[in-house]
Formats: structure tokens, sequence, C-alpha cells
């Protein structure tokens, strides 16, 4: 594990953006060989698909089972990478069933992530260049360092660095102002749902702030309202998506392009549940059923494994607890939406903007339908930005970094990956904390909980990586995962019910 003064002596020198990405790539590079999960053929298939084959058969194809399920502009990244790979290595365009893990494939897949997050690190420069240089140091350590993005893109392999660098080029030229600026941060964010539509969870935010803070010159009457501007953005967003979309519309190909992009098929929640409400909700009826059948109760029959066993299935089967329906989950996460907009409708400031994008997101993957626990960057990267700005900010990021980066170990599930997933961890939160610039002058009650259920972790990681597998003979493989998902659900809703309390405080900036 790394030395604590160490690692506290680096926070506290405050380096800046350019340096803290420098740190992080030399890491990224010591992490090439690591694990790499299914995600990785995934991404050198469509790098397959796309460089070799004809637009109208990209989203046909089906060779393989991981077939090409994003939107337009991400498609096209794929096959500009593609025209660089046919120049190193032809092989690794060979559209194929079975994996294809060359080392040059791996070598040219995990440096593509890396050079891809320069567009993070222009990002942050930008947001950050009239701060001071210690929010701008911890800004850098939590978006450019960040345990979730060099798990998920440098391990497991995704490229959510590029596409949260497009998220925050948005948020600054929003905060930029001015009505060429805002174009732009519309053609920016429109852009980025042609990228990855799960950034459609926190459109509503973008929405409101832009008629509110744009069209209606941020005044609370729609008489202020100007036609012109909202023109202008509509026509904006409108070109950016006929941009993405038009070539697939000529072709006929938009329900075919939708049947990829949203498969409603799947079931309430993924093989491993996403720290959020429906964990809960999963638990209690594991808790139930088990009491039940002990005391003599009538208790339904649900399919073993129906919520644990690793499969995606089409519906959620309950022993006790009722069935939900995806209805009930729009429903939910709709009326999760409303404080936050509604904040936001009232006071369209940028901060109030930023906490209103991360509550979107929060929203969306506590009560969305079958939510990936990968989505947690949603709300951590904006709260990123607003997390020195009071005590309570503080403590929701804090708490959110922690759980939610736990809450991604069980991704890496091999044995030689465990020293790597600790250490990642205990470093980068360790930095992040001692980097945040607001410090209480004193300890509260809410400090103290929070504590304790920070150390609580390591409770958890014995249980989970040592006790329960020990206690069971590995006869329940679940047990571990629920344990994780329940405690990490936990500080998931605190984090979310401390962001909204500090959405409303009269004190927040």
């Amino acid at each position: 594990l790394p030395d604590v003064s160490d690692m506290a002596e680096v926070a506290l020198q405050r380096p800046g953006p350019v340096a803290v990405f420098l740190a992080a790539t030399a890491l990224k590079i010591l992490l090439i060989p690591a694990y790499r999960s299914t995600d990785f053929d995934v991404h050198r298939n469509w790098l397959a698909i796309t460089g070799t084959l004809p637009i109208s058969e990209w989203y046909f194809e089906e060779t393989s089972q991981w077939t090409l399920d994003y939107p337009p502009f991400f498609a096209w990244f794929e096959w500009a990478l593609a025209q660089v790979a046919k120049l190193i290595d032809p092989s690794m365009l060979v559209i194929s069933a079975e994996p294809i893990e060359t080392p040059t494939t791996v070598l040219f897949q995990r440096v593509s992530v890396m050079v891809s997050d320069a567009v993070l690190l222009l990002a942050v420069m930008r947001l950050t260049r009239r701060s001071s240089r210690t929010v701008q140091s911890f800004v850098a350590l939590a978006v450019l360092f960040s345990f979730g993005l060099l798990v998920l893109d440098h391990v497991h392999f995704q490229y959510n660095g590029m596409l949260f660098g497009i998220l925050l080029f948005s948020l600054s030229l929003l905060k930029q102002g001015g009505t060429m600026s805002v174009l732009a941060g519309g053609a920016a964010f429109a852009a980025l749902l042609n990228f990855k539509h799960i950034f459609v969870y926190v459109a509503p935010a973008f929405f409101v702030y832009l008629l509110r803070g744009f069209c209606c010159n941020g005044v609370a009457d729609f008489a202020r309202f100007q036609l012109g501007k909202f023109v202008a953005l509509g026509l904006t967003v409108v070109a950016v998506f006929l941009l993405s979309l038009g070539p697939f519309v000529a072709m006929g190909q938009l329900p075919q392009l939708a049947s990829r992009l949203f498969p409603f098929q799947r079931g309430l929640c993924h093989a491993y549940w996403a720290p959020n409400f429906w964990a809960l909700y999963n638990t209690a009826d594991k808790a139930l059923a088990v009491a039940g059948r002990r005391f003599g109760w009538h208790v339904g029959a649900a399919p073993t494994a129906s919520m644990t066993g690793g499969l995606v299935t089409d519906a959620q089967a309950y022993a006790v607890l009722p069935n939900v329906p995806p209805s009930a989950t729009f429903a939910l996460t709709l009326a999760s939406l409303l404080p936050p907009l509604y904040k936001l409708w009232i006071q369209p400031t940028f901060a109030t903007f930023v906490r209103a994008v991360a509550l979107c997101g929060f929203g969306s993957f506590i009560f969305g339908w079958h939510v990936h626990e990968k989505a947690v960057l949603l709300m951590l990267m904006p709260l990123s930005l607003v997390a020195h700005q009071s005590a309570t900010s503080a403590r929701a990021f804090v708490v959110l970094y922690v759980a939610g980066g736990y809450s991604l170990l069980p991704l890496l599930f091999r044995p030689q990956e465990l020293v790597i997933k600790v250490s990642l961890i205990f470093a980068c939160s360790l930095l992040t904390a001692v980097a945040l610039p607001h410090k209480t002058s004193s300890r509260s009650w809410l400090d103290s909980l929070v504590s304790v259920y920070l150390l609580g972790f390591f409770v958890l990681f014995i249980a989970a990586e040592m006790a329960l597998p020990l206690l069971t003979g590995g006869r329940y493989p679940f047990l571990p995962l629920m344990a994780t998902s329940l405690y990490c659900a936990f500080g998931v809703l605190a984090s979310w019910a401390m962001t909204l309390a500090c959405l409303f405080d009269k004190n927040s900036k």
C-alpha cells in the first residue's frame, strides 16, 4: 500500500492539472497488462465493424455477440481509430466471434484510451482557469486521478474519460456565458448525447438551465422570453442530431438504430446490483423470504438466484415484495428530478446548475431501470466541481467517492487484481480527501457519522473478501456482492440527501 505521509504531501503541494495528468498517465501505462473485461473485445469488434464495413451495415452486423449499440458519433470515433489501426496491424480489424487480444491490439487500445483522455485534461484546464490554485489542484486530482476512471477505463476498459471531458467542456462553455459560448455549450452536450445516450439522464438540467438562464435571460417570467435565442439554440441542437442521425434516417434505418440503443427487454437490476434503492429493495425481499420460510409464512417461489445469479433476465421476480414494472421506476425517477429542477428554475446560477446535473444523475441512478454500477460517474464528476464550496458539499462528495468507488471493486474479481484495486482506491481517496479545500473548524455529529461509515468499509472488505467466502465454503457467491451493494447503497443515498440539502441551503453558492 502507498505510504500515507507521502501521499498527503503530494496532495498538499497542490499540483496543477498537467502535472496530475502526467502522473495519472504514468500509472495508466503500468496498468496496460492488467485485467481486461469483455468490454475490451466489445470495442475491438466495433473497430472492426466501422473500419471494414460500409455505414449501412454498422447497426446490422452480428457475427459477434458484441454488436454496435452506441450512438453514431461514437461509431465514427471508432472508425477514426480504425484508420490508425489499419496502418499498425490490419489483423485488429478482423470481424470475429472470438476475442482477438494480440499484444499489438492490447497496446493500441490501451493507448487510444490514454490519448483520448486529453479531452478531459483540456476541459479541466478550461473550467478551472480562473480558480485558485487550491481549487484547481483539487478538481484536477478528483477528476484526472479519479479512481472510477482509472478502474473503468484503464483496467476494465472503456472511454469514459473522453466522454466526461465533453460534458465538462459543455459546462465550461455555459459557465463562460455569452450567446456564442452558450450555443457552443448546447452543441457540445447534444454531441455528447450522440456519443453515449446514457447522458440523457442529465439532459433535464441542461434544458431547464438553458431555457431559464439563456432564453429567458435568467428571469422567471416568460414575458422576457427571447424567441430568437430559443430558435438559435433549437437549430443548433437539431443540426447536431441531423449530422449524427441523418444518414441513418436517409437509409430508413432509424428503427434498427433505436432497437440497438434501447434494449428495453432487460430486467430491473443488472447481474451485480448497482448500489441504489433497488439493492435495498432486493435485499429486503431476500430477508423477508428467509424469515417467512422459517416462520411458516406463505412465501412466493422466486427463481433461484433470480436477482444475483449473474444473468441479465427479462423479468425481475420477487418472493414477497411486489414486482416492479418499468413505469414505477420512471415515476420515481421523475419525482426525484422535480426538486432540483424547481430549484434550478428559481435560481439559475452555475453552482445550482452543476448540482442539478449531479442530482439528475442521482435520481436516475437510484431509481432507474437496469442501472449499471459504472453510472456512478454521472454524479461523481459534477460533484467534483462544487465539493469545495461548503462542508455539506464536501461530505457528500467524500461519501460518494468512497462508496461509489468501492462498489466498482467487484468488477475486478480475479485474485491477482486484489492488491491493485485496494491500493488504487486507498491512494486515490486519500489524495482527493487531503486536497479538498473545505475544512470544517469543528466536527459535528454528522462528521462523526460519516467517519464511522467510511471506517465500515474496512469491515466490509474483510467480510466480503475473506469471512463470507470462508464461512459459506463458496456456496453462496452472491452474498459478498449483496453485502457490497447494500452497504454502498447507504452511502449513495446519504450523498444524495446531503447534495439535496446543500442545494436548498440558503448559504450555498
